[in-house]
């Protein structure tokens, strides 16, 4: 089963275009109020940087939410605003080289692909075809307005090292650093504070919970092992940091501690405020707004997807009616029921935190199966359940569900249906808990700071959470999280194909959004950019 996504090959004319010349009145009185924004600085993560569509690219960076603002700052007295070169990308693929090769992680895995694109002949995203021609290796040594670094967790601001390109092979650096970094030793925050900034914004913190949230709580950090979590569905251990304090031993998907996270920000909010510079901090949005986790849904599996009502009586007889039984039987009636022929059933998932039945799973059917098979469903479907509307399935995996998994036993290898999904592809009710608990710590951290501090916060938590039931903004035009609905409501969409970064309009939106609180906060009268006249969803014809 292979979910298709389908979309018109049709871009309205102001889908395509840019933002008009003449968006704000020349004669307009607008005021810069208690703020100066001479030296706009931005420090961040990819929302900083102007990621989208899984990537940044020449074209897609120009939307970046800070260069939007400069460009309103520029009104009333903002200066130069620069943002790291992508003259390189010069076919507007985004993606990153290394040595003229893919960064791979130890699978071979490309991680830094070309941007995605809807391909209108096959009606679904996928990753634009052509070869990325950005090169890390030419690295430009130069610190610029924004300092967004994709990937960036609150304590790698303060990292030296963290661009240094010996460190990219190894997994130490961060090659988006890596390319402006003004030395090998440089930090990010170093480097953004060689800027004297006048004016700031500060939009860090999401990665210290969304790495862990995106890989379902559950992929390995360690970067020797040679497990496929795509394929089988026990991870190495559920990774949660939360009682770690020294970040040198975290793992990419480790949640920071809310200490660290504490301690790192109040440096970072210090040294942007040294020279008497003002700005604005953002909060951290919650996973349950974005379409990363809200568009799979935790049902797919329709009856003929499932093959009829033949087929859905030999699973229910050979498999989820035994283990419905044998769960049954140790107090558990709804972790597995059997198939429905008539509705859409929820997939199969492997669950850490489930109660381990291997053993019972494995003595209920040995009588029947055999020892040696009895065992295989055991260690199978032990830690199994199928899932509720309580999890969150992860964007990536409407790719594998329905598919075979080659390191299953035969019989017994469909993705979802007849093998659990692995950790990596869902947010379990339990793993989503502990981001919201994470999330609601780093963003009091934020604003308690913010306020010691006297500066702005915008708090971008509740209008992404605005975006599940509908965000109306002053235009009338209404946003929501409908993601993937098709053409009738993809104008409507703020979000790239990523499902985690905005596209072109939705950074507009949070341009605006930053707006209004400089405007109430420092008294100023900056105008609102029109969302509606930038680009939407990336469609081309063919791929």
């Amino acid at each position: 089963m292979k979910n298709k996504f389908i979309y018109l090959a049709v871009l309205a004319a102001g889908f395509a275009s840019c933002e008009p010349e003449f968006e704000n009145a020349v004669d307009a009185n607008y005021t810069a109020g208690d703020a100066d924004f001479t030296t706009y600085v931005a420090i961040g993560n990819s929302l900083t940087a102007g990621y989208m569509d899984g990537t940044v690219s020449r074209v897609g960076q120009t939307y970046s939410y800070p260069n939007l603002l400069a460009r309103q700052f520029a009104l009333v007295g903002g200066g130069e605003f620069t943002q790291p070169s992508y003259a390189d990308d010069v076919n507007n693929l985004g993606g990153l080289m290394l040595g003229g090769l893919p960064i791979s992680d130890v699978n071979g895995r490309n991680l830094f692909r070309t941007r995605l694109v809807i391909d209108a002949s096959e009606g679904r995203p996928e990753t634009i075809a052509g070869t990325s021609t950005i090169e890390v290796s030419a690295q430009q040594f130069t610190a610029y307005n924004n300092m967004g670094v994709p990937g960036a967790k609150s304590f790698h601001l303060l990292a030296s090292g963290y661009g240094n390109i010996a460190g990219v092979a190894l997994g130490q650096a961060n090659p988006y650093f890596v390319r402006h970094a003004t030395s090998a030793s440089a930090t990010v925050l170093g480097d953004a504070m060689s800027k004297n900034p006048t004016f700031f914004t500060n939009w860090i913190g999401a990665n210290d919970v969304l790495s862990y949230a995106t890989s379902g709580g559950a992929l390995p950090d360690n970067p020797s092992t040679t497990v496929d979590e795509s394929l089988s569905p026990t991870p190495a251990a559920d990774h949660n940091s939360t009682g770690n304090t020294n970040p040198a031993t975290y793992g990419s998907n480790d949640i920071t501690n809310a200490g660290v996270f504490a301690n790192v920000y109040s440096t970072i909010i210090t040294t942007l405020t040294s020279g008497g510079a003002k700005g604005v901090v953002c909060t951290i949005p919650s996973v349950t707004s974005i379409p990363y986790f809200t568009t799979v849904p935790y049902a797919p599996l329709s009856p003929t997807a499932l093959g009829g009502a033949t087929n859905i009586a030999t699973l229910n007889a050979q498999l989820y009616g035994p283990l419905d039984n044998i769960f049954t039987a140790y107090g558990e009636p709804n972790r597995v029921n059997p198939l429905s022929a008539t509705s859409a059933n929820p997939i199969l998932i492997y669950d850490a935190d489930a109660a381990d039945r291997s053993a019972q799973i494995t003595g209920a059917l040995t009588p029947t199966l055999g020892a040696p098979t009895a065992a295989a469903f055991g260690a199978v479907f032990g830690k199994a359940r199928q899932a509720t509307a309580a999890d969150l399935v992860v964007l990536p995996a409407s790719s594998v569900i329905g598919t075979v998994n080659t390191l299953a036993p035969a019989g017994i290898n469909i993705n979802g249906v007849t093998y659990p999904m692995a950790n990596k592809w869902v947010l379990t009710d339990n793993e989503k808990a502990k981001v919201a608990a994470a999330t609601a710590s780093f963003n009091s951290a934020i604003t308690s700071i913010a306020a010691a501090n006297d500066i702005a916060v915008a708090d971008m938590n509740a209008v992404m959470n605005q975006l599940v039931g509908g965000l109306r903004i002053e235009t009338g035009q209404v946003y929501t999280a409908n993601y993937f609905s098709g053409s009738t409501t993809e104008g409507q969409v703020l979000f790239s194909l990523d499902g985690v970064h905005p596209n072109a309009r939705g950074y507009a939106v949070i341009a605006n959004e930053i707006i209004k609180v400089i405007n109430s906060y420092y008294h100023a009268n900056l105008p609102l950019h029109h969302p509606s006249y930038f680009p939407g969803i990336n469609i081309v014809g063919s791929n």
